[in-house]
């Protein structure tokens, strides 16, 4: 054993196992052997200045931030930071039902606006590299390709679960006004969200049958209300786990107070928009999505007597049988109608839902299908048109187009986005006159379109060109002049269109 005086630190002999055998030896004066010199000491802290803020008015300055910095860089400079911005934040999407029963009141107590949806979804157990990912709306959801079906109830969460949460929601969040959750076959966990979320306006409900639907009408002050039905292919529901003429009954003598309603797969007949209608007097706006009604729904609609807009999205079928044309009735405060991704080749069914909507000032058609010359000519039923807006209409072609708006006397404003089958040379004098008429022209039929540039003389739009240089060399540029003859009262009058083409 050496001597403890014979030990130095530069020296070899000194090394861990010889410390050991010293617990009481110090090799300098008042440090442990293991002390870090000086040069390698962490450098002294820069004290925090905004601790001489108060928590008021340092929200006050995060709350000028706005809102991917607030949520993102200024939420990890510290923990008082991150409870303080956690304060600020209003909107917020779950993706981990954990958090929602365990964190969430704690680090974002003053939520207004909350989506559970995407949390509800269990993920599959063993989740393959190469499993496919079905992307709705806000929430992913990994397919498992051994399950069948391979998404189906099995992948929510249990209904016990979901009503746990659905009751910390309740508790902690009194002043929330929008939520979006998945409905429990129970109504444990909704009707806690009613009596503790007094001035929730805006609910929203996936997977709703009609026994889901019992506790929205413990709901005061609903306004805007969006229900997904349970239908079978997408979450393994039984053949009767929709939504039908009951659940849309108990709706509407439960929401006598809605403004806004989208219905979603949702069943039913004549008898539950009826219902809706007779019930919902301040109802403004109904939105119809890719619904599996009975025929005879819409003569149903003239019983909403304050709907001012209709959105048919992504219906494979309007009406199998809308009924004699003298049942229909009308629609008479109707202002809006909207027709997004629908399936229009049922000359009968687009032939009542014009005459229901015979009064619609706009009328909107976007990426719908079959809409041919012989189809949209029916518009013309709605004489009161202002403004008409197409777009993704392929099989339209332009007399199809003018043979519509030369008989609608107020149209003011035309928009013609993507129809293919549209062409410059085909306009008539009759239709260059109205287009000089219009207050709003959005032309684009196509990418070679030559009418999109200014009608020079008619005061509508300014006429571009992009200037772009290589180098110190401009690129050449030839203009062909385009001529229509515009007739009107007085006489005829040459209109030029200069159009600049880019080699």
């Amino acid at each position: 054993m050496p001597e403890p005086e014979d030990l130095c630190l530069n020296g070899g002999g000194l090394h861990r196992d010889g410390l050991k055998a010293w617990p009481d030896l110090w090799v300098l004066p008042g440090k442990p052997p293991h002390a870090r010199p000086a040069a390698m000491a962490p450098p002294d802290r820069v004290p925090d200045q905004t601790l001489a803020f108060s928590d008021e008015l340092l929200l006050r300055v995060l709350a000028c931030l706005p809102e991917p910095h607030l949520t993102g860089s200024a939420s990890l400079v510290c923990k008082r930071w991150m409870r303080l911005s956690g304060r600020l934040r209003r909107r917020l999407v779950v993706r981990d039902w954990a958090f929602v029963t365990l964190r969430l009141p704690y680090r974002f107590p003053d939520l207004a606006v909350l989506d559970l949806f995407p949390a509800s979804v269990a993920a599959p157990a063993a989740p393959s590299r190469v499993s496919p990912v079905l992307t709705c709306g806000e929430a992913s959801l990994t397919l498992d390709p051994s399950a069948d079906p391979p998404l189906g109830a099995c992948r929510f969460l249990a209904d016990d679960v979901l009503d746990r949460g659905l009751a910390v929601i309740a508790a902690r969040f009194p002043n929330l006004r929008r939520l979006s959750a998945t409905a429990a076959s129970d109504s444990a966990g909704l009707m806690d969200v009613a009596s503790g979320c007094a001035t929730l306006q805006e609910l929203e409900l996936h997977r709703c049958t009609d026994l889901a639907l019992r506790p929205v009408s413990a709901f005061a002050h609903l306004q805007i209300l969006r229900i997904v039905a349970a239908s079978s292919p997408l979450y393994g529901t039984s053949e009767d786990g929709g939504v039908t003429d009951i659940g849309l009954t108990i709706l509407a003598h439960g929401c006598k107070r809605l403004v806004k309603l989208e219905l979603v797969g949702c069943e039913g007949s004549y008898d539950g928009i009826a219902a809706v209608g007779r019930c919902c007097a301040m109802l403004e706006e109904l939105t119809i999505a890719d619904h599996r009604m009975d025929g005879g729904w819409l003569a149903a609609l003239a019983f909403c007597g304050n709907l001012k807009t209709l959105w048919l999205q992504g219906c494979s079928r309007i009406d199998d049988d809308p009924g004699p044309a003298e049942h229909l009735g009308a629609c008479l405060t109707l202002e809006s109608l909207q027709l997004h991704r629908c399936q229009l080749r049922d000359r009968r069914a687009l032939h009542a839902l014009f005459l229901v909507c015979e009064g619609a000032r706009e009328l909107l058609v976007k990426n719908c299908w079959g809409l041919e010359d012989d189809m949209f000519t029916l518009a013309g039923l709605c004489r009161r048109v202002k403004l008409l807006s197409l777009e993704g209409c392929s099989l339209l072609t332009t007399r199809g187009l003018e043979s519509v708006i030369t008989s609608c006397n107020d149209l003011q404003s035309l928009q013609v986005v993507t129809c293919n089958k549209i062409k410059d040379e085909e306009i008539t004098p009759a239709l260059s006159e109205l287009f000089s008429n219009l207050k709003e022209l959005k032309w684009r039929p196509d990418n070679k379109s030559l009418l999109a540039a200014n009608l020079v003389g008619t005061g509508m739009g300014k006429k571009g060109r992009v200037f772009s240089k290589r180098g110190t060399e401009a690129p050449k540029r030839r203009e062909s002049t385009l001529r229509y003859v515009v007739a009107r009262e007085s006489g005829i009058t040459d209109v030029q269109l200069a159009v600049s083409e880019t080699n």
